[in-house]
């Protein structure tokens, strides 16, 4: 389950390192110049630009601020700054309307745009913005318009609100991104999102800086989207649920408003049960006859070795090329089994005859007669790390969910790539984890051309396990982390303060549309039947969803699954599991902080018990959370052993004998599988009675 095409720049490396170099410079000398000093740990800027200065003072915020454009304006601009304006009225309450369009009209807010940038957004549009905050105005510079979106969403970052007034603080920002491939990828196949989800995940998107939507749009489970030259391929694969073309086009335009590309991925020669429904005659085996209700990995797959299968393609993609722009095309190619092919004394005797040795050789086969399609129709082929076989042209793009060795090997190879490994969100990895890894580690043996030739990564977000209702908790705000990691300069890695920044941008994507907070919220309300589910919610702080593998080993899941349990009411990573470790680290530490770290902990352990009753109740009714029982009985214990460390800890006094080994097996009994749920807290616990016991 993984779901990659080139820009050979090798000097692009070197070109950027140049830049920001330049950039630096520029940046000491306006800082001393202008009175700026270094950046204010207290900005909750994510990501973090590549420089900020601070200055003395700050713009206060007024109603109907007004807005000028010295050199160029167009409408994709203006679109932006109505946004900019009316998110910026609801986060202040100042009613805005713009004062002026033309290069005389005055106004407090600058926006200095040198141009469009390019009528089809690719890898090379210049992102770059500066963002000088003054007493007196603020002003916003780009090259192009899509550098000015990025600069607009720094501009709102910024904005504080005390003592009955908004400002911005004075600020000199010059910022690019680190990489230019920043990618989200969404499944629609397993589970179908309405284009609303689409659209307020794209909305989300920008606010952090990623520039690339992947629309996974064909799976064994669905065929999403609407071909009106084989319209069997929704009218049999899609269960009823696709897009039009009008739809896809729609999402396109909106993405592109927002300086984002869409990349569609249709997956092939494998991955194709949906496609082959509606079309037999290019299957390698007996057709399917029904869409698969079990997930994972089926045999069904394209034959590569008849000629109406290219000819079939090279009218579908000429068919979506019309409706995607953008200069990549995503052809999946991942776990294919090699069976169909395998069973078809046909297909073997054509391996035979052209000397094609396995079904990987098949496929690198089937890659190469694609990949002249692909080009005529104007595009770039992306692919998953199975592409990368022998012979494989350099002319493709190769996107990694095996890791970062397999990434790093194709861009030894000459490949260009993106990384998705470590950002695959399914398996409920925290923040902390997703935003320490790098598609370019600190300790790559690469050289720098073949580290010029890794364009950046993608958070994947597959479907098997969440649906519209749960979307957005499973992506926000863990991807606004990996956003930073893709934009931000790569020495950028303090975990504390990404998690403070982390925290408040959770609430501005919210404020956005999104429904990663408010969504559980209503679920554990319909769990509980009750608009003041407090005992849900205090365990809900608390715990987080299994990964991927272990809900489906557990639960085993497939496409008529409720989706409305108590797992599907939690979030991964939680705010509490860093809240709970820092305030461990302090009161371990033993120094100032100390005390009220442990007061602190207590009074979290004491509404851990406090919610027991009510949970016990709720657990022993409610059909929709099998398994519960188990982890509040745990959590009770849990806070036992909380309550008890903290107080030997804060009095100094030595546990008894046997007293630690007592507390660290209940640990350990609650870090067992049960209820879909794991607890989050553990570790700290668990260092908390070690400490204890020393």
């Amino acid at each position: 389950m993984h779901s990659s095409s080139p820009s050979s720049r090798p000097f692009f490396g070197s070109f950027f390192l140049a830049r920001s170099f330049v950039a630096a410079l520029g940046l000491l000398f306006a800082g001393t110049l202008y009175g700026y000093s270094a950046v204010d740990d207290q900005l909750t800027l994510m990501p973090a630009p590549a420089s900020v200065h601070q200055g003395e003072g700050s713009f206060s915020l007024t109603p109907k601020l007004g807005v000028s454009y010295p050199h160029f304006h167009d409408a994709r601009l203006e679109a932006g700054v109505e946004r900019m304006l009316s998110r910026l009225q609801y986060v202040t309450g100042l009613p805005q309307s713009r004062s002026g369009k033309d290069v005389s009209a005055p106004g407090a807010l600058i926006i200095d745009v040198k141009g469009a940038g390019q009528a089809v957004q690719s890898l090379d549009e210049d992102e770059s913005y500066s963002l000088v905050v003054t007493a007196s105005q603020v002003q916003l510079s780009a090259p192009t318009v899509v550098g000015a979106l990025r600069g607009m969403e720094t501009a709102l970052q910024l904005i504080e609100c005390k003592d009955a007034a908004c400002q911005l603080p004075a600020v000199r920002i010059e910022d690019s991104p680190r990489f230019r491939w920043r990618g989200l990828m969404i499944d629609v196949s397993r589970h179908f999102e309405p284009i609303s989800v689409i659209k307020r995940n794209i909305d989300g998107m920008a606010m952090v800086k990623l520039n690339v939507f992947h629309w996974h749009l064909s799976d064994d489970q669905g065929f999403r989207a609407e071909s009106k030259r084989f319209p069997k391929l929704t009218g049999m694969g899609s269960g009823g649920q696709f897009y039009t073309q009008d739809e896809m086009r729609d999402v396109v335009a909106y993405a592109r408003a927002r300086g984002i590309r869409v990349v569609p991925e249709f997956d092939m020669p494998g991955h194709t049960t949906s496609w082959l429904i509606g079309y037999p005659e290019f299957a390698s085996s007996a057709a399917p006859t029904e869409l698969p209700v079990v997930f994972g990995i089926h045999d069904d797959s394209l034959d590569p070795t008849q000629e109406s299968t290219y000819k079939f393609l090279d009218a579908f993609i000429g068919e979506m090329s019309e409706i995607f722009p953008d200069p990549y095309f995503h052809i999946g190619g991942d776990e294919n089994t090699g069976k169909a092919w395998r069973g078809n004394p046909k297909i073997a005797a054509f391996m035979q005859a052209k000397g094609i040795k396995d079904t990987d050789a098949l496929q690198a086969y089937f890659n190469q007669r694609l990949l002249p399609i692909l080009t005529r129709h104007r595009k770039h082929m992306v692919g998953w790390d199975e592409v990368l076989t022998p012979g494989l042209p350099k002319d493709v793009m190769v996107q990694s969910w095996r890791g970062v060795a397999s990434l790093a090997k194709g861009a030894s190879q000459g490949y260009t790539g993106i990384l998705s490994a470590p950002f695959y969100l399914d398996g409920m990895k925290t923040a902390e984890e997703h935003y320490l890894a790098d598609p370019v580690p600190a300790d790559t043996q690469l050289t720098p051309e073949q580290q010029a030739l890794i364009l950046g990564g993608e958070v994947c977000m597959w479907a098997e396990q969440l649906n519209e209702r749960t979307v957005d908790s499973r992506i926000w705000p863990r991807t606004a982390a990996i956003a930073e990691r893709f934009w931000s300069p790569a020495d950028r890695r303090d975990v504390a303060d990404m998690y403070r920044r982390l925290y408040s941008t959770s609430l501005q994507l919210e404020m956005a549309g999104l429904t990663h907070i408010s969504g559980p919220q209503m679920a554990r309300r319909s769990l509980a039947g009750s608009l003041h589910p407090v005992g849900l919610d205090t365990l809900a702080t608390v715990i987080e969803p299994v990964s991927f593998h272990d809900r489906y080993k557990m639960q085993h899941t497939d496409a008529t699954t409720p989706l409305d349990g108590l797992v599907d009411a939690v979030v991964p990573d939680p705010p509490s599991r860093h809240e709970i470790r820092t305030q461990v680290d302090a009161l371990v530490g033993g120094g100032t902080a100390a005390k009220a770290s442990g007061d602190a902990l207590a009074v979290r352990f004491h509404a851990w018990q406090g919610a027991v009753p009510e949970l016990t109740v709720l657990a022993g009714q409610s059909p929709r959370m099998p398994g519960a029982g188990t982890r509040v009985a745990q959590l009770d214990q849990l806070a036992k052993v909380g309550l008890s460390v903290v107080g030997y800890l804060q009095s100094g006094q030595k546990p008894p004998q046997g007293w630690s080994e007592q507390q660290l097996q209940i640990i350990t009994d609650a870090e067992k599988p049960a209820g879909l749920v794991r607890f989050t807290f553990l570790p700290s616990l668990r260092a908390l009675v070690v400490a204890a016991g020393k």
